[in-house]
């Protein structure tokens, strides 16, 4: 055994659940700790184990054992209660079934003026008469009402008459003069209130030079109340001054609280501090807001004949402001009364003078209505002089600090000042092309042609930029003689306008040799407007019409098929009308009809979606002699036409049809090539107007990738630049309404274009004599028809070409010998783009090489 020595110490109390009754203090002190190794410590906390399990009693062991947690007992007493199988019940009595306080959906409001409480700035309301709403008040809404957010003139309406022009205009039943400011503070708080910042009242005598007035308020913090105009005491010395007419005798002893009322010889004293109405009163919204919660107390004080006067105590009462401002934050707005001293109210020559009557915002009373105009045109012209010359100050301001002192990267100074610098390029095929022009052609004008004449307008133009140029030339250098153009160029930016470069020879002082100078003209972007145009919707229905011919009846089965898909499955409201084109000797009935497996297909359809209202018909075109020949269909698959050199007879094709579906039908021609998506369909309703627009889309016609094999075939990707391109071209593809078209055909029907009516007019229209020059198609006939509507072209890319083309090799197999016509010189479809075909010529000449 090991000894060891321990040494009690009490050093501390810890209490032991041992069976002894007396605790005690064990400590062990350890004479030498350096002396014990690792294994000393192991054995004396192994005795100690020992040593405390004997004295620890038996039952704690139970108590620890039966301890349970709250969750477990509860769940223990449920069971011995009520058995294992059981269910707990909520107890749902005098208890909510639903929250107290719903969930309410946020509705936000339709525009971010209203949420963010952005209001306009003025609105003006004009008390006049019936009898001056034809002379006074139309003057005053002729001048005033395009210059400012809303107007509106208050009438008396004891017998309103409805043949006004005016449209602006309010009636009250109340005939009572005294109360008539009240009805219309009432009528603004409960109609405008929240709408405008400010509100101004005036009679219709008074011109209001609107431009001014704008700049004066948008100067001016709406957040205080607001009460400006003309002060009728100072006023007083002139001929037509409002006089204050004194209270009546229980006003004068007591005020409306029971206080008493200060008086002097002339009336009450705060009655001298009130805005006059008849140079117009300006008020702030939140003195109109408060003004109609005290509105029963203005009526009831408001019983004096001067309307100045009734306005003023009310604001007075309601907003607590201390008289009329005729100035606020700095600002001053001024009146002019053409009354004073008598002088002659239509010399404008001798007011412009005063400069009291320049910085008048409102001129009054004005005698004839015709001076509206007058002084709406002097101050109008005065106006323009005035940002005319703002306009030249920033001018010669820019000039002076553009002298190179400071860097242009700060200053941001473009020539020519106030047009935007030319756009930047984001990638190399983004970059704009100098294109070289003289006065009669351009010079490699696009990628098909290498010169092309300019058109009428584009010479014109270049002959006024270089009118411009000489002119510039002659006051910059005197001595020099124009000679000759040397070169030109002109470049257009979208966002800039058309920029020229014109290399000029001139003849010098000596008279030897010629001279070169350059110069640059621009001729930048007019200002942006917006076209108003009528309101569509796409709940339209659309007449489909489908021309085919017998050697395209699968092509047309297969896009039958597709139109089944798109807009019979998904009850698009649409129409499909196929026009069959007969050649002269082909049966139209039985066995041998062409168009057999086309009319069951259609008949078919029209049965299984009968009760949606979607259905497919037809009508047969007998073609002359001269279109009935066999056709070639390996050459006239390639051209992007489906009439190939026969164009004009969609127009044949049209006449014929339009009859079968009405004059108010918008209409969609279309080939049995073309695949489309419900996109394109709402794009035709939304861009073809009756009577204001004719849509044209611009198709994307796809590479027939499998026999060039120059790409992948992918009918369902993006349009890209390695599977197709939009196909300018073709015309086959136009939206429009049966009046504009018949409209259109009638206008050029004496021009040599005549009308198809029958089958065997179409001869007649093939062979006209005297037709229209460049007439090829539906939408050249609406160009030279030179009609009331627009004519809208757009690339669209949800329109495709190509499926004719690749469903014939697809049946005809891998025609190696496919060659295109002679003839198809700028209407034939590529076969792929010029970088994938250089790189096939590059491949071809490698492998030669190895070959080699």
């Amino acid at each position: 055994m090991v000894s060891i020595d321990v040494k009690f110490k009490c050093s501390s109390l810890v209490a032991l659940p041992v069976s002894c009754r007396s605790a005690a203090c064990l400590c062990l002190n350890m004479r030498r700790p350096s002396a014990l190794s690792r294994n000393h410590y192991f054995v004396i906390g192994l005795l100690l184990g020992l040593v405390l399990s004997c004295y620890i009693p038996q039952d704690i062991w139970e108590l620890v054992q039966q301890e349970e947690c709250p969750q477990e007992a509860a769940e223990n007493l449920l069971i011995e209660r009520f058995g294992q199988d059981v269910e707990p019940h909520l107890n749902l009595i005098n208890k909510p079934l639903a929250a107290k306080k719903p969930v309410k959906n946020v509705i936000r409001p339709r525009y971010y003026s209203a949420e963010l409480g952005i209001r306009e700035k003025i609105f003006i309301g004009v008390m006049t008469s019936q009898e001056h709403i034809n002379s006074y008040a139309t003057a005053f809404n002729r001048t005033t009402a395009h210059l400012v957010n809303k107007i509106k003139f208050f009438i008396n309406a004891d017998s309103v008459k409805t043949n006004y022009k005016l449209k602006n205009i309010v009636g009250f039943t109340d005939t009572r003069e005294s109360r008539r400011p009240f009805h219309i503070i009432k009528y603004i708080a409960d109609n405008y209130l929240d709408d405008y910042d400010y509100f101004l009242l005036v009679p219709d005598n008074v011109y209001v030079d609107a431009r001014k007035l704008n700049t004066l308020l948008y100067h001016m913090s709406i957040t205080f109340d607001l009460y400006m105009g003309t002060r009728t005491s100072s006023s007083s010395d002139d001929a037509g001054a409002p006089q204050m007419a004194p209270l009546n005798a229980d006003s004068r002893n007591s005020g409306q609280n029971g206080e008493a009322a200060d008086w002097d010889a002339s009336g009450p004293l705060s009655d001298r501090n009130y805005c006059a109405l008849e140079a117009g009163i300006l008020l702030s919204s939140g003195v109109i807001r408060k003004m109609r919660n005290n509105l029963d107390w203005c009526v009831r004080i408001g019983i004096t004949g001067e309307h100045s006067v009734n306005i003023g105590r009310c604001v007075k009462y309601a907003s607590h402001v201390v008289g009329c401002q005729d100035s606020f934050q700095g600002i001053k707005q001024y009146s002019y009364s053409l009354n004073r001293h008598a002088r002659n109210n239509k010399d404008f020559s001798v007011l412009a003078k005063e400069q009291a009557f320049q910085n008048a915002t409102t001129v009054y009373p004005v005698a004839v209505p015709e001076d509206f105009y007058r002084l709406h045109a002097y101050f109008s012209k005065h106006h323009l002089e005035m940002v005319q010359q703002r306009g030249y100050a920033l001018e010669h301001k820019s000039y002076r600090i553009a002298n190179g002192s400071i860097s242009n990267n700060i200053l941001e100074i473009r020539w020519p000042l106030g047009v935007p610098p030319a756009s930047a390029p984001e990638t190399r095929h983004d970059i704009l092309t100098w294109q070289l022009i003289n006065g009669t052609h351009s010079f490699l004008p696009n990628a098909e042609h290498v010169v092309a004449p300019l058109s009428r307008i584009d010479a014109l133009d270049f002959e006024k930029v270089l009118e411009i140029a000489l002119q510039y030339a002659a006051q910059k250098h005197p001595k020099l003689q124009y000679h000759s153009l040397h070169t030109a160029y002109r470049k257009f930016d979208s966002t800039r306008g058309m920029d020229y470069q014109l290399h000029l020879n001139f003849h010098g002082p000596a008279q030897n040799r010629l001279l070169l100078k350059s110069f640059e003209v621009i001729k930048p972007l007019g200002r942006v407007e917006v076209v108003p145009s009528p309101y569509v919707t796409e709940s339209t229905r659309i007449a489909i019409l489908v021309p085919t011919f017998e050697h395209q009846v699968l092509d047309s089965i297969e896009f039958v098929e597709q139109y089944e898909r798109t807009c019979m499955h998904n009850q698009d409201n649409t129409f499909l009308l196929l026009i069959f084109l007969y050649r002269l000797n082909s049966p139209s009935k039985g066995e041998e009809d062409p168009f057999k497996s086309l009319k069951t297909l259609a008949l078919d359809l029209s049965s299984k979606y009968k009760t949606d209202g979607s259905r497919i018909a037809w009508v047969s075109v007998r073609l002359p002699e001269q279109l009935s020949a066999d056709v070639d269909v390996d050459k006239l698959v390639l051209h992007n036409s489906m009439y190939a050199s026969q164009q004009l007879l969609s127009l044949a094709v049209t006449d014929l049809a339009l009859p079968k579906i009405g004059l108010e039908s918008l209409v969609l021609i279309g080939t049995p090539g073309m695949s489309f998506k419900t996109d394109f369909l709402n794009r035709v309703r939304m861009n073809t107007i009756q009577g204001f627009q004719v849509y044209a889309p611009i198709g994307f016609q796809m590479y027939p990738c499998r026999w060039a094999h120059f790409c992948k075939e992918c009918e369902t990707c993006d349009v890209s630049q390695s599977t197709g391109y939009f196909d300018r071209r073709n015309h086959d593809v136009i939206a429009f309404y049966s009046r504009d078209y018949v409209q259109a055909r009638k206008l050029l029907d004496p021009q040599g274009l005549p009308i198809v009516r029958s089958d065997l007019d179409i001869e007649l229209l093939l062979t006209a004599p005297q037709r229209p020059s460049g007439v090829k198609s539906i939408l050249d006939m609406f160009v030279a028809a030179q009609h009331n509507v627009h004519i809208l072209r757009g690339a669209e890319p949800n329109l495709r070409f190509g499926l004719a083309v690749r469903n014939y090799i697809e049946r005809a197999g891998d025609l190696q010998e496919l060659q295109p016509p002679e003839e198809c010189e700028d209407q034939c479809i590529h076969l792929a783009s010029r970088k994938q075909i250089g790189d096939a010529i590059i491949r071809y000449e490698d492998r030669t090489i190895v070959h080699k």
